[in-house]
């Protein structure tokens, strides 16, 4: 204190401090940063007084105001039930095929059919929902239903699954394997034919008469399938367990036929309204008032 001396040529007192020759200023702080520091602290001791601050033994502060953010977190929990309690009511009411017709309602319902999909049908077809021709998983952004692809034809297929042993609604189709009926050189006929149908063979002439004796029946003349029986259509070149030639002998000789779940006994109906919703919006759903028009769709398919 005793080394203390005002600076001449700031004209500022010194702290009385001295390193080689070094001496420190005592410059004060400026006036808007004090007010800012004690504005601060007047805050901070409000803040304490109104909102949960000082812990206790047994729990903490109340505060003036009450709040905590357990309790807002509760509220904010509660008024996003009500809305999802709304919109279930309103989705129960609601028939599907009606449910275009409500745009805010369907757009909620394709929200929740998404998470719904990602728990349970992702593991089968896939995140963006495209399945996989190596497992037999069908691609469900296309536009290729065996059954029928708009959306009360889609909430019946995931209700009742497909060959799904204990539901007698359950969707089932069944294809003979032909190993043993024909030889090779007629299997490979056969095959031909059916790649010619999408362009990707030459026509087979003896593939084509093999083909009009035995598979017209469910897959029509031209191959265009028969949602009558859940037979796919042959001339589209979308192919649920590959299109080469090899994969087709396969699927002559040896059928592949797949199952889903019938999600009725798992799901609550307005999650399966949802997940229909879902799975229509992804890009090859059908307009539900065309096929209900359209003669060629079979009767078991409308609602």
């Amino acid at each position: 204190m005793a080394n203390k001396r005002i600076d001449q040529p700031t004209g500022t007192e010194t702290v009385g401090h001295e390193w080689d020759g070094i001496e420190e200023l005592d410059t004060p702080l400026p006036r808007w940063w004090l007010w800012t520091f004690y504005l601060c602290i007047a805050f901070a001791l409000g803040y304490s007084v109104v909102y949960p601050a000082w812990p206790m033994l047994n729990g903490g502060t109340q505060g003036l105001f009450g709040w905590t953010s357990r309790g807002q977190l509760a509220k904010d929990m509660s008024v996003a039930d009500q809305a999802h309690t709304t919109m279930r009511e309103q989705l129960a009411r609601i028939p599907i095929e009606r449910l275009a017709d409500n745009s805010a309602l369907m757009q909620q319902a394709i929200a929740g059919g998404r998470a719904a999909f990602r728990v349970n049908c992702s593991q089968c077809h896939g995140s963006g929902a495209a399945g996989s021709q190596t497992l037999g998983y069908p691609n469900l952004n296309d536009d290729d239903w065996l059954w029928g692809g708009d959306i009360k034809t889609i909430e019946v297929t995931l209700t009742h699954g497909i060959r799904q042993h204990g539901d007698d609604k359950t969707r089932t189709s069944a294809m003979p394997p032909f190993e043993g009926v024909f030889n090779p050189v007629q299997i490979a006929a056969l095959s031909a034919h059916v790649l010619s149908l999408s362009g990707k063979a030459k026509p087979n002439p003896e593939g084509a008469a093999l083909f009009a004796q035995n598979c017209i029946s469910c897959h029509g003349i031209n191959g265009e399938g028969g949602r009558n029986v859940g037979a796919p259509r042959l001339s589209d070149a979308i192919w649920l367990y590959g299109g080469t030639s090899a994969d087709v002998q396969r699927q002559i000789q040896r059928p592949r036929m797949g199952a889903m779940p019938a999600w009725g006994g798992r799901l609550d109906p307005g999650t399966i309204k949802m997940l229909a919703a879902y799975v229509h919006s992804l890009g090859g759903g059908e307009n539900f008032v065309e096929i209900a028009k359209d003669p060629a769709v079979p009767v078991h398919v409308r609602p």
